[in-house]
């Protein structure tokens, strides 16, 4: 049977990562980068795509699991009928190339092991030549090449194109394996003893998350947050993926599969708020300058997403001997939407920028200038349709949220100025783009019969990304337009309590078939809107509920379906964390990506 993508856990060194299933079969890594080919693509096929598994010789499900303290050292338990066993996974963060170590530990008893290892490069579609050299399982396809190795050595075999391993561990015995991917014309890397890379493993992410500042009541699941966000950080570059899958359904069984292993400029400002809240000025520094490397250049070739190092060329493809997870066909590579025209990134770009600034992250000499071309371009283009904050794939529309964030670049613009005057550029310019810009997104995109801020103008369609207005100080939270807005949300988009990114029935605009489920950093921002509108109690409510949401290791997808009570979408989801961090600060008071430079003039 299938896993659900709930069952999974998260491993990795900040440049991959795999998904670990609650059977103990690795099912999903991508080597030597989060976009590069899966040698274990099981998650979108069956296990000849590739997978790894540990467990007692006929062992199902573990019997519980959960992350070592506050790392991303992950410990699966069996009890078993002959005794207790525990497989620790983890990922070291690398010197030389990426390795998976996985330590079977006897607890008590004595339990008969077994491990089979098929090796598919190029997700899922080449077998790897195997042979033996010096004790070691050696894979080798083209560019790659992977190393298998225990300590101590175990009996091993090759069977019908895997490598399988039989061994009994004893209470107080281990037995490690070590899987180590480098290029096939490079040279083996050096050994690595994968029991004191355990204890280096677990003291830099202990480290690393002592240094957390949120105290309030919800630590457990913040710090889970972040140890997420810090994984799916490539290292290198400071870029933030969106997630490290492609192609997990957002319908089970549907076409709205897509490749999230990139890095999407609509999460700046909000990543760089939990970011700055929680603390990790390092870690909001590398992506503030994984921002500005990215996005240098002509602002008219703004894109909305780019790669781990920046890259601007993802071309989209789909991989035809993949079934999709639960035959959720397209599997898609690459992502098209990365030539769309979105609007609302010159917003977040600048009004990251603007956070940054105002944080007391190093500022950039480049930096300024490079927002002021960015708003020169905006105020040509603002009035332009585009394809909005959900990447439509259909016809380009007049997007509200599009337009808010057109506004917000003015403002922040304006405020930058304002606080350093010594800046070139001229603020009466940039206050008369703010104003023409709430003006028509007040007349055209407000619809007074319903009290509702609309999807686009004209439109009786609404978007959950209009919770968002507050936030960016559009309008004050005490609005009438507000308030009316997060109840007409909540009554049309609302599903069991959570809330849709918008509708998909027969009138979607998005142009393609089916549903899709609740969206989750939706729901945080309803959280968040109900905050500010001075209903806490019904944001700690909701933000409670979304908590029970998180599978046994707090890790959430982008999307939960009420309909079949599960997670859906690519896992584990930057989105869906960065709002979990961001809502627990704000109902503790401490978010400081709030702002309160409405000012008069502009309360429409």
């Amino acid at each position: 049977m299938t896993p659900r993508i709930e069952d999974y856990a998260l491993i990795g060194d900040l440049q991959t990562a795999a998904l670990v299933g609650r059977n103990g079969s690795v099912d999903w890594l991508c080597l030597p980068r989060f976009d590069s080919g899966a040698c274990f693509a099981a998650l979108l096929g069956d296990e000849e795509n590739g997978h790894w598994r540990i467990a007692p010789q006929g062992g199902d499900v573990c019997t519980r699991r959960g992350y070592a303290g506050e790392s991303l050292v992950l410990e699966t338990f069996w009890e078993t009928r002959t005794g207790t066993v525990k497989v620790i996974d983890f990922m070291p963060q690398r010197d030389q190339e990426p390795e998976v170590m996985r330590i079977i530990e006897g607890i008590s008893g004595r339990v008969e092991m077994s491990s089979v290892i098929r090796l598919r490069f190029d997700f899922g579609s080449v077998v790897p030549w195997m042979r033996r050299s010096q004790g070691h399982r050696v894979a080798v396809a083209g560019p790659d090449s992977a190393w298998l190795r225990s300590e101590p050595p175990v009996k091993t075999w090759g069977q019908q194109f895997s490598t399988c391993s039989s061994f009994t561990v004893a209470a107080g015995e281990r037995v490690a394996f070590v899987l180590t991917w480098h290029p096939s014309h490079s040279p083996r890397p050096d050994l690595v003893d994968p029991f004191e890379a355990l204890e280096n493993t677990l003291a830099d992410w202990t480290e690393w998350s002592a240094t957390c500042r949120y105290r309030g009541p919800y630590r457990e699941a913040v710090i889970r947050s972040l140890i997420t966000l810090k994984a799916l950080t490539y290292g290198p570059t400071g870029g933030i993926v969106a997630a490290p899958t492609t192609s997990l359904p957002e319908e089970i069984g549907g076409v709205r599969n897509w490749d999230y292993r990139f890095c999407w400029l609509r999460d700046s400002t909000l990543t760089l708020g939990a970011l700055i809240s929680a603390g990790y000025l390092e870690e909001a520094a590398a992506w503030r300058d994984w921002l500005l490397r990215a996005v240098a250049g002509d602002p008219a070739d703004l894109q909305i997403m780019y790669g781990l190092s920046g890259e601007r060329r993802l071309p989209e493809a789909e991989l035809p001997w993949l079934r999709g997870y639960e035959n959720s066909a397209p599997v898609r590579i690459g992502n098209a939407a990365v030539r769309q025209r979105q609007l609302d990134v010159y917003g977040e770009v600048i009004d990251s920028l603007r956070l940054a600034r105002e944080a007391g992250l190093d500022d950039q000499p480049h930096a300024w200038s490079l927002q002021l071309s960015l708003l020169g371009f905006l105020e040509s283009t603002w009035r332009e349709p585009d394809e909005g904050l959900w990447e439509i794939r259909g016809q380009r529309r007049h997007f509200v949220h599009s337009k808010v964030m057109a506004w917000v670049a003015a403002d922040r613009a304006v405020h930058t100025l304002e606080k350093n005057p010594a800046l070139a550029g001229d603020a009466n310019r940039w206050r008369a783009m703010r104003d023409a810009v709430h003006r028509e997104v007040c007349e055209k995109g407000f619809d007074p019969v319903r009290n509702t801020f609309t999807q686009s103008y004209g439109s009786r369609n609404l978007d959950a990304a209009t919770l968002l207005i507050p936030r960016t100080g559009f309008l004050p939270p005490d609005d009438p337009r507000v308030i009316g807005t997060v109840d007409a949300v909540r009554r049309e988009l609302g599903s069991d309590c959570l809330v849709r990114r918008y509708s998909t029935d027969g009138s979607s605009i998005d142009g393609l078939p089916g549903r899709e489920g609740t969206f989750l950093a939706c729901s945080f921002w309803l959280a968040d809107a109900l905050t500010m509108t001075g209903r806490a109690e019904e944001a700690r409510n909701l933000f409670e509920r979304l908590l029970r949401l998180r599978n046994d290791v707090g890790l959430l997808a982008e999307e939960y379906d009420t309909v079949t009570h599960r997670q859906v979408g690519n896992f584990p989801q930057a989105f869906s964390h960065i709002g979990l961090v961001s809502t627990a600060m704000t109902l503790a008071g401490e978010d400081t990506t709030e702002t309160d430079t409405l000012g008069p003039d502009q309360a429409g």
